[in-house]
């Protein structure tokens, strides 16, 4: 849920707020969204840090986002019974449910300015009594039909597996120096000191057997030649002492009982050591970068330009499901660095020759910025093919450079010495040299006596071109998909694995087949003047055709600046006529004519333009608002939009409102009919509900006010190393119908993945202390909005890995519930808390893919698809759900694991619940892959 998804998809709110480390900014845009919050009474925060802030005060920039309701003024929030479709008039109120949910809340928590200080953040501590939500059941609602996951059945091992420490001195940094002196270990001993045993190494620490070494404790010298000594000398053989020392035995048992479930606790240790073994080979075989292997003798690599090919792999995981231990193999795609000559890699990066005219500044940090971290491999030496990690590139070029050769400070030119020592003539003397090594000794290489070695991942940002490419490779239909990876697992090979075999595990080469069903899509409701009120979707998706939006609304003042050369006024006029006309037929009222006419202006003065039209707008209208800014930008925009949308949401409090060139040049109806339903949303409409929503027909969110959120946390790219993560959550403000959505977003500590802004307290000198955060917020702007207290929380979490569950959900949970009880003692709605995760390898294929009616015209499996058996966990409550259908490439189904759950949900509840929301993004008439409030990047 990155920051332009939120902009743009949570309908009229949005408050951008900054909290890193030290310091909290209050927001300047002040939307709709008040301060609220819920949850059961909650201990003080633990290991509380006081930190001191000032906040200035906020300036009043977006009326237009405040539309449909005033500003939140929080000393006001005094709760009334309101008159309601689907109250709880017939049902038993609860005892927490009567009087108001806000009697005083202070100013100043976000919105409002004054000295905030010694902001409090609560830790709550840890407590094992907290377990996950136990599965209550299986679904049953949906057609049932067969399908087939990547997941390969394992034969769990009978034997012993034993854990022993592994130390070697000196101490080894890289794995692959550990891995060949345990390799150089285990060809010595295996028969002698090993007792026959074939061990597996994770390249660290801890070395597995199956069953005991003959030994407990044993030390032994390994001697091993260097192949990446120092830059002067020769070739050194190095001797290492490795001592292995018995540690554990890994208890099966508990697995087995875990995997049967009659156990809820995971033998991590286990599963940690079963996955090293399958992995051994794998690791000496290919290159393994995470739990994917890669190799350019998988597929042949498909160059992505600037010196950047792609490598096709393999992922490989094994997992605890219902069936038994599980082989997880999926087919990947990765960036690797093309084992080029350094100065060919230099040519492709800068996209020109570098050996007839010399490097600009520009150029030669671009190179450095490259290179740096990358191993090369001298070639001016025959044979001897030493490799070195540059660490910079030199500011002179190797013409001029000179070093000292021995300790009177004898100076001598990299050129002298290279012909002296080498024989070797540096051709290209005007280019700089490479810096390898360490940085306070000079050591030089020059660029045409290196070549890059092979197999090196690329972990920096790739461009829009690099991205394209690397997608073409990846995108494979889902037949093409499954065949890869039973040819994958063919290739591999498990059943000759000497370690598998050793281990006595056995894998499976048939795909697991897998019991599904395929949930209905909801009915969605239009305008009752339109002429089609309601609609089914066919196969995820439906179109706008003789529909009305639900609630449409007005545009009357309005404005177009065209950033495009090749766009004529005529063009564009006739665009935004078409444009407006769209808008009236779906249901808006828009005035066909704009304030002022259409602005031509550059790219390069984007502030500058918008701020003409702004003032111009408002001169014109006389104090009226300018409502709506539609902009015309070019296809390849650089930076422009996020320019755009930044001074259009911070500074001038306008809505914005987009278009490319090649849109305008040619106009589709359904373009139009998808910009309309944009438009509409950002100015406070509903484009469609859900009907069964107004017919109060959800289980366990129509019977009573319940507010459904969404959290997510960005994180900045590898190798931005001082960028804050961003921090969203949205929460639904229209109950009964949870179609609308107010958004707040954070700014808080690099690669922070709990969200710290959920609740916070701080201390104000003039009222004490001062609760506020984002659940809070939202919480009170859902009252404002709809006249009720919420009485129920579902909270959708993206964005969190297995190992986090545990710490994200005692962190959040917790902070649910100190929001809610900071705003009325004793309110305790229940919580169910669901983590989506869509970075996984699981894929589900059609049993059959000749069968037209089991696909869609992708070829994937059909929208709906839920599966809560087999490949599923063992005792946890998780399900699998394809709700979209596929345009290109292999569906990927988002995996739902709810990890807490107060409301009891039925199996049914929750995935119908959940199908049904993907039914509802604002943006397009198709089903997303995962429900509205944790919308897709």
């Amino acid at each position: 849920m990155p920051m332009r998804q939120m902009k743009e998809s949570s309908e009229q709110h949005l408050v951008i707020k900054t909290h890193l480390q030290n310091s909290m900014n209050p927001v300047q845009k002040t939307p709709k969204t008040a301060q609220n919050g819920k949850g059961p009474p909650s201990h003080e925060p633990q290991n509380a840090k006081p930190h001191s802030q000032t906040s200035p005060s906020s300036k009043n920039r977006g009326r237009r986002r405040g539309r449909g309701g005033r500003k939140s003024d929080q000393s006001d929030v005094f709760m009334r019974p309101s008159s309601r479709p689907c109250t709880v008039a017939d049902k038993p109120v609860l005892a927490h449910q009567a009087g108001p949910l806000v009697t005083d809340i202070p100013h100043g928590c976000v919105e409002n300015g004054g000295n905030m200080c010694e902001m409090e953040m609560g830790f709550p501590s840890s407590s094992k009594s907290l377990t996950f939500a136990p599965r209550p059941g299986y679904g049953q609602l949906g057609t049932k039909c067969i399908v087939k996951a990547n997941h390969f059945f394992t034969e769990l091992p009978e034997k012993d597996l034993n854990q022993y420490d592994v130390t070697i001195t000196p101490e080894v940094s890289s794995r692959t120096v550990n891995r060949a002196i345990m390799n150089e270990l285990v060809k010595l001993y295996k028969e002698s000191d090993l007792g026959m045993r074939l061990p597996a190494y994770d390249g660290r620490k801890s070395l597995y057997t199956a069953g005991e070494l003959p030994f407990a404790w044993k030390e032994f010298k390994i001697k091993l030649v260097d192949e990446e000594d120092g830059i002067n000398g020769p070739k050194r053989e190095r001797e290492y002492k490795v001592v292995i020392k018995f540690v554990a035995r890994a208890n099966l048992h508990h697995l087995g009982q875990f995997l049967a479930g009659k156990r809820a606790d995971a033998p991590q240790e286990a599963l940690q050591i079963l996955d090293i073994v399958l992995r051994e080979l794998s690791t000496r075989r290919y290159c393994p970068v995470g739990r994917s292997f890669f190799s350019p003798d998988i597929r042949a690599p498909q160059r992505l330009g600037e010196g950047l090919e792609s490598w096709c792999g393999f992922y490989q995981s094994i997992r605890p499901t219902q069936m038994g231990l599980s082989l997880n193999i999926d087919m990947s795609s990765a960036a690797f660095i093309e084992a080029l000559p350094v100065i060919e890699f230099v040519g492709q990066l800068l996209g020109k020759d570098v050996l007839s005219r010399p490097l600009s500044d520009s150029d030669r940090v671009k190179i450095k910025k490259a290179l740096r971290g990358v191993k090369v491999e001298v070639t001016h030496r025959g044979n001897v093919r030493r490799k070195y990690r540059v660490s910079g590139l030199t500011s002179q070029p190797t013409r001029e450079l000179v070093f000292p050769v021995d300790d009177n400070s004898t100076m001598k030119s990299v050129v002298e010495y290279f012909q002296e020592m080498y024989g070797f003539t540096i051709q290209h003397a005007h280019l700089p040299c490479l810096q390898v090594g360490n940085q306070k000794k000079a050591n030089y290489l020059p660029m045409e006596a290196c070549k890059i070695v092979e197999g090196q991942r690329y972990t920096k940002r790739l461009n829009e071109r690099q991205i394209t490419a690397l997608l073409k490779v990846t995108c494979q239909r889902p037949r093409d998909q499954e065949n890869d990876i039973l040819q994958t697992v063919q290739h591999n090979a498990y059943d000759q694995d000497p370690y598998a075999k050793e281990f006595g595990i056995k894998i499976s080469e048939k795909l697991a087949s897998v019991e599904a069903r395929i949930l209905p899509a909801p009915w969605l409701k239009y305008h009752e003047t339109g002429k089609e009120k309601d609609c089914l979707p066919q196969v995820g998706q439906w179109n706008m055709m003789n529909k009305k939006m639900i609630n449409g609304m007005t545009v009357s003042r309005w404005a177009c600046i065209n950033f495009s050369r090749s766009v004529q006024e005529n063009v564009a006029r006739g665009f935004c006529n078409e444009l407006a006309q769209m808008c009236q037929v779906s249901g808006m009222e828009f005035n066909p004519e704009p304030v002022i006419p259409i602005y031509m202006a550059r790219p390069d003065q984007v502030e500058k333009a918008l701020k003409h039209v702004y003032h111009a707008s408002m001169n014109k209208l006389k104090g009226k608002e300018l409502e709506l800014l539609l902009a015309i930008l070019p296809d390849n925009n650089g930076s422009l939009y996020g320019d755009l949308k930044r001074i259009c949401e911070t500074d001038l409090g306008l809505i914005s409102q987009c278009c490319l060139t090649k849109h305008v040049f040619k106009i589709s109806k359904q373009y139009l009919a998808n910009v309309s339903l944009k438009i509409n949303v950002k100015m406070g409409g509903r484009n469609t509900v859900l009907l069964d929503a107004i017919s109060c027909r959800i289980p366990l969110v129509s019977d009573i006010p319940t507010i459904i959120f969404g959290a997510d946390v960005t994180h900045p790219e590898n190798g931005e190393d001082s960028s804050p993560s961003i921090a969203a959550v949205v929460a639904s403000q229209d109950w009964p119908e949870v179609t609308k959505y107010a958004g707040l977003v954070c700014a808080q500590a690099h690669r922070q993945e709990l969200i710290q802004d959920l609740y916070k307290t701080w201390h104000d000198p003039v009222r004490g202390t001062v609760s506020g955060g984002m659940i809070r917020d939202l919480l009170v702007s859902f009252r404002k909005a709809t006249g009720q207290k919420p009485l129920r929380i579902i909270f959708y979490r993206d964005g969190v890995s297995e190992g986090q569950f545990y710490q994200v959900l005692l962190y959040e949970l917790d902070a649910i519930r100190k929001a809610c009880a900071s705003l009325e003692p004793n309110y305790q709605p229940p919580v169910t808390f669901i983590v989506v995760q869509k970075r996984h390898h699981t894929r589900l294929f059609a049993n059959n893919h000749r069968d037209r009616n089991s696909t869609d015209r992708s070829g994937n499996i059909l929208p709906g698809t839920v599966v809560d058996s087999k490949i599923c966990h063992p005792t946890e409550f998780d399900f699998y759900l394809c709700s979209h259908a596929g345009i290109q490439g292999t569906s990927r189904p988002a995996h739902y694991h709810v990890l807490w759950d107060e409301n009891n949900f039925t199996a049914d509840g929750i995935q119908s619940l959940t199908n049904n929301l993907c039914y509802t993004y604002a943006r397009c008439t198709r089903s997303v892959s995962v429900g509205k409030p944790v919308l897709p990047s």
